[in-house]
């Protein structure tokens, strides 16, 4: 079974080939294809890569490719973790916002949309290859805003799943609090991607979230940094991005005094592919988990195992609406359970959604639906009306400095710019 990365040069991309080596019985890979235009990177992790597999005896080849055709031909999967601009366009993303007093964010606000706009039209040309040379290949998407990606692949009418690694954050963190093995653990996320909340936590079928939240709710709150008097009050787990919303002066005062996000992945990027080029380092080193991402591999395991052998299990994944989330249109993109078959993946039924979390909800998907449309067609004005519909910013004064700023500084990935 042929599996090819896009963005394979990444230096998340140990991590993922870590989740192969030890679940090899679950997923029986024989060819893994990196892609990537940086050879510069690319050499480098495709080699740690050949090493992992190597040291525990695992079978599949591993090539290194900037052809995309070349790499994604006969793929049965292909899974896309690009990130258009690199670091340099993820440091503008969270710090240009701050400018304006609002929240500096790579998935979500102001720097959500500037992602969006580079990424969704370079994604887009991505699938149409992939389309002609593997038209049978699942695309699992792991590119953020993962929502806002998914929703313009499945526009578009390309075989796509999204994925995200909170869910199974969760769901690992807290089967480490009950001590028992994280198969007896499901959850009741429902959302946006990165707009989620874990209203009930099944342990063999029997909720025990109220349980969770009875021993461990200063833990949780502290994991979150919320204060724990929110978590009681709702009564769920919030993603730890709904702080970006619950906190968000708090945080933007945060962000003006610290380092960025950016810069310190940055650092860290220097330090971890300077190991990859080490030959005598064969497995994922402990600086990766301070990269992100966690439980990403077996996340990735998990869709893939169940899109190619039919299982049929639940997994949390990015998929169409239809009628789960009743107040929004069946063709949003919502992160929810699904049944996970050869024929992709089925939201199943979620409890009602309290108005406290719909609202909410309902207010950011409306903004997807425009980011789209903006990252498609592009202008100015497009633009403007998505950062008028976003709750981080929703001010007429504010939507018009920041489109000016997100323009200019993101020219170059936007054709349009010179345009209304």
């Amino acid at each position: 079974m042929k599996l090819a990365v896009v963005g394979g040069g990444s230096t998340y991309t140990p991590e993922l080939v870590d989740g192969f080596a030890r679940l090899r019985e679950e997923l029986p890979l024989t060819e893994l294809v990196l892609v990537d235009p940086a050879a510069e990177r690319l050499e480098p992790v495709a080699g740690m890569a050949r090493r992992m597999l190597r040291a525990a005896g695992h079978p599949a080849t591993v090539t290194a490719t900037g052809d995309l055709r070349e790499g994604v031909a006969g793929a049965a999967v292909v899974l896309l973790q690009l990130r258009v601009g690199g670091q340099a366009a993820r440091e503008v993303d969270e710090t240009l916002p701050l400018r304006c007093g609002c929240v500096g964010q790579e998935t979500t606000g102001a720097g959500g949309l500037a992602k969006a706009l580079r990424t969704v039209p370079v994604v887009l040309d991505l699938a149409e290859v992939i389309a002609e040379h593997a038209p049978e290949a699942w695309i699992v998407d792991f590119t953020n805003p993962v929502g806002i990606v998914t929703r313009a692949l499945l526009d578009a009418g390309h075989r796509a799943i999204g994925l995200c690694n909170v869910a199974i954050g969760f769901q690992r963190r807290f089967a480490a609090m009950l001590g028992v093995e994280p198969s007896r653990v499901s959850l009741g996320h429902a959302g946006l991607n990165h707009l989620t909340w874990v209203r009930s936590v099944h342990l063999d079928g029997v909720d025990v979230l109220p349980r969770l939240l009875a021993e461990h709710a200063q833990e949780i709150a502290g994991d979150l940094h919320l204060p724990v008097g929110l978590i009681n009050r709702l009564g769920a787990v919030p993603s730890y991005y709904l702080r970006y919303f619950y906190a968000h002066d708090l945080v933007v005062e945060e962000q003006r005094t610290e380092p960025s996000r950016a810069a310190q992945v940055a650092d860290l990027e220097k330090r971890l592919l300077a190991m990859y080029a080490d030959p005598g380092v064969t497995v994922k080193p402990d600086l990766l988990e301070q990269r992100g991402g966690a439980f990403y591999s077996e996340a990735a395991v998990a869709l893939i195992a169940s899109l190619l052998g039919d299982r049929g299990d639940t997994q949390v994944v990015n998929v169409r609406n239809g009628g789960v989330l009743p107040f929004l249109p069946a063709e949003a993109v919502v992160e929810v359970p699904a049944r996970i078959t050869a024929s992709g993946a089925e939201p199943l039924p979620v409890a009602p959604v309290e108005p406290l979390y719909a609202g909410l909800i309902a207010h950011v998907s409306a903004y997807e639906t425009l980011a789209v449309e903006a990252a498609l067609r592009g202008g100015r004005e497009r633009v403007a009306d998505a950062l008028l519909a976003h709750p981080l910013v929703g001010q007429e004064h504010l939507a018009g400095e920041l489109t000016s700023l997100l323009v200019e500084t993101n020219r170059a990935h936007l054709p349009w710019a010179g345009t209304r």
